[in-house]
C-alpha cells in the first residue's frame, strides 16, 4: 500500500488503495440506521413524505401532529429524546448476533448530525437527544472487539428537503406553504431551537414550485421533474454546500477514526469535492496506522473504480465471484423504524439474512444488515429474536464465514439470483438443491441454504467435477460426521432432522486437493 500524499482521482485510489484484511475477514456487520425520522415509527423517507401531498405519510402526520406548515419535520427532531437508548446492550447483542464491525448513522438527507459537528449547528449535542450519538457509539463499540464505521447521507438533503418548501393544492390549508418555506432563525426566540437557523437544516429553496398547482398529481410532477432524481451535482442555488458538506466530512473523520465510511452516493457526491473526501480518508487512515486500514464503499461503481473504493450494492445481489472485496447492505424491514412491520411480523427472518449472507460472501462479499431501531433508542421483541436465531447460527457455523475467501465457484442450485441495485424483492426463495462454497483453515464449507430432507445432492464435488481430488471426511457444523457417498455425478451427504430453531446447515469437507 502507498503511503503519504494521495491525490483526489480515482488512479490514485487504484494505486493506493488494498481492501485491508480485517474487512476480508469480517465479513458481517450491523448498522443501526437511527435518526429522527424513527420518531413516528412509520418507517423510511418520513421527513421528506410527510411534505407530499396525498401520501400516507403526510396523512399521519396531520393526524398526529399537525399541518406541517405549523409543525413541521424540525419539530420531530424536538420529540427525539432516546430516552430508553442502551447502547452497550445492544452492542453486546449485536456483537453476540455474529457481527465483527458495526456502524452508526451519522446523518440522514434530514441533514441532521448525530454527532459533535464543528461546522454543522443542526447536531445531537444541540437538538434532540442532546448527546453526541456517534461519539457514544463509538468506544462501547470498539471495547466489544468491533471495528467501528459511520454512514453519510446528507450530500442529498439539498433536493431532498425541497418537498418541505411546498404547499397543499386542496383542502383546508390549500396554498399555505410548510415550514420551510418561511421559518427563520428569529422565529426560534425562546424555543428550544433558539439561535438556529432553519434554513440550515433545510438547506434552503433550490426548486421552489410555483403558486398555483391545482392537484397533488401536479406538485408530485413538478417535484418530480426536478428533484426526483439522486441528483449528485453541487446544488446550483447553494454552491457553498458542497464545501460545507466537505468540511462535515473530514471533522467527522477525524473526531472518530472510523474503520469504514459509508457513502450513500451513486459514485461519489460533488465531482471534485467528493474525490478530496476519499483522499483526505486514505490519508488519514495512513496517519493513524502506518497504512490504508480503512474502508470508504459508494455504489453503483464502474469496474475500474471498485478496484479505489468498496462498491455497495444496496438490497441487491450480483451474479458471481467478484475479483475485489464489495459489500450489499440490506434491512430486516424499514431502513427507518416502521411500527407496521413489527406488529405484522414482516421482519425478514434469520434464516433469510444467513441465506443472503451466505450467498453474499461465496461471491467475495460481505453484509452490512440494519436492525432498525426506535426513536426511543430500543429494538422491539421481535428484533431480539432474530439477533438471538443469528446469534446461535454463528456460534455453530461461524468459522464457515469469518476468514474464509471465495472457492473455485461461487456454488450450485437453481435459485441464481441476477445482479442488481434494489432488486432483492424479485429473487426467488432459495432451496435445499442450492449451495453455496467457501474455504478456510484448510477445509471447503458446503452451506446448504435451506435444510434438505434426509440427503443433500451436490454436483461440485463430484468424481467427475474433482477428479484429482480426495474426501476423508465430511462433518455437520454443530454436529459432528455424517455419511456421505461420493460418485461420478454427485457427493451424497446424509444429514439428520434440523431440530427446532436450526436452518442453513454447513458442511465441513476435509481431504487433498479440495480447498
Amino acid at each position: 500500500m502507498a503511503s503519504g500524499k494521495i491525490a483526489p482521482d480515482w488512479q490514485s485510489f487504484a494505486d493506493a488503495y488494498e481492501v485491508p484484511t480485517w474487512f476480508r475477514d469480517a465479513k458481517f456487520g450491523i448498522w443501526a440506521h437511527w435518526g429522527p425520522q424513527c420518531v413516528p415509527e412509520y418507517g423510511d423517507w418520513y421527513g421528506r413524505l410527510m411534505y407530499v401531498e396525498g401520501h400516507e405519510d403526510h396523512a399521519r402526520h396531520i393526524a398526529t401532529y399537525g399541518h406541517p406548515s405549523r409543525t413541521g419535520f424540525l419539530d420531530i427532531i424536538g420529540q427525539w429524546k432516546a430516552e430508553n437508548w442502551e447502547p452497550e446492550r445492544l452492542i453486546s447483542l449485536y456483537a453476540k448476533a455474529g457481527a465483527r464491525y458495526f456502524v452508526s448513522m451519522a446523518n440522514h438527507h434530514d441533514n441532521l448530525d448525530n454527532f459533535d459537528s464543528a461546522h454543522h449547528e443542526w447536531n445531537t449535542t444541540r437538538v434532540g437527544p442532546k448527546r453526541d450519538i456517534v461519539g457514544t457509539w463509538a468506544p462501547i463499540a470498539r471495547a466489544a472487539g468491533l471495528k467501528f464505521g459511520v454512514s453519510n447521507h446528507s450530500a442529498h438533503a439539498w433536493h431532498w428537503w425541497q418537498t418541505a418548501y411546498g404547499y397543499d393544492t386542496t383542502g383546508p390549508m390549500k396554498g399555505r406553504r410548510y415550514d420551510a418555506y418561511w421559518l427563520r432563525k428569529k422565529h426560534g426566540a425562546g424555543t428550544w431551537w433558539d439561535g438556529l437557523d432553519p434554513q440550515n437544516l433545510y438547506t434552503g429553496p433550490a426548486f421552489v414550485p410555483p403558486d398555483g398547482l391545482e392537484s397533488p398529481d401536479a406538485m408530485r410532477a413538478w417535484h418530480d421533474q426536478r428533484d426526483g432524481q439522486w441528483l449528485e451535482h453541487v446544488p446550483p442555488h447553494n454552491p457553498g454546500y458542497a464545501a460545507k458538506w466537505l468540511a462535515r466530512q473530514k471533522d467527522l473523520v477525524e473526531k472518530y477514526r472510523p474503520d469504514l465510511v459509508y457513502m450513500d452516493d451513486s459514485r461519489i457526491p460533488f465531482g471534485q469535492t467528493g474525490l478530496e473526501a476519499v483522499a483526505h480518508y486514505y490519508e488519514a487512515s495512513q496517519r493513524w496506522h502506518g497504512s490504508i486500514e480503512g474502508v470508504l464503499t459508494a455504489k453503483q461503481l464502474s469496474p475500474y473504480q471498485r478496484y479505489g473504493v468498496v462498491e455497495d450494492v444496496e438490497r441487491g445481489f450480483v451474479e458471481g465471484i467478484r475479483p475485489v472485496p464489495w459489500q450489499t447492505c440490506t434491512c430486516i424491514g424499514s431502513w427507518h423504524y416502521d411500527r407496521r412491520i413489527y406488529e405484522g411480523r414482516y421482519y425478514k427472518p434469520a434464516k433469510q439474512v444467513v441465506q443472503r449472507l451466505a450467498d453474499i460472501v461465496s461471491k467475495n462479499g460481505n453484509l452490512l444488515l440494519s436492525i432498525p431501531v426506535r426513536g426511543d433508542g430500543a429494538i422491539d421483541s421481535e428484533e431480539e429474536k432474530i439477533l438471538a436465531a443469528l446469534a446461535s447460527w454463528f456460534a455453530a457455523n461461524g468459522e464457515a464465514i469469518y476468514s474464509t475467501r471465495p472457492w473455485r465457484r461461487f456454488g450450485e442450485g437453481p435459485t441464481q439470483p441476477k445482479s442488481g441495485f434494489m432488486n432483492e424483492g424479485e429473487a426467488k426463495p432459495f432451496t435445499s438443491a442450492d449451495v453455496r462454497f467457501t474455504t478456510g483453515g484448510g477445509a471447503l464449507n458446503a452451506i446448504l441454504l435451506d435444510w434438505p430432507e434426509g440427503k443433500a445432492r451436490i454436483e461440485s464435488l463430484s468424481v467427475t467435477a474433482l477428479p484429482d481430488a480426495r474426501v476423508d471426511r465430511v462433518e455437520l457444523l454443530g454436529h459432528g460426521q455424517v455419511p456421505w457417498i461420493r460418485d461420478g455425478e454427485a457427493m451424497t451427504v446424509t444429514l439428520p432432522r434440523a431440530k427446532e430453531g436450526q436452518f442453513v446447515p454447513v458442511l465441513k469437507v476435509l481431504g487433498r486437493g479440495l480447498a
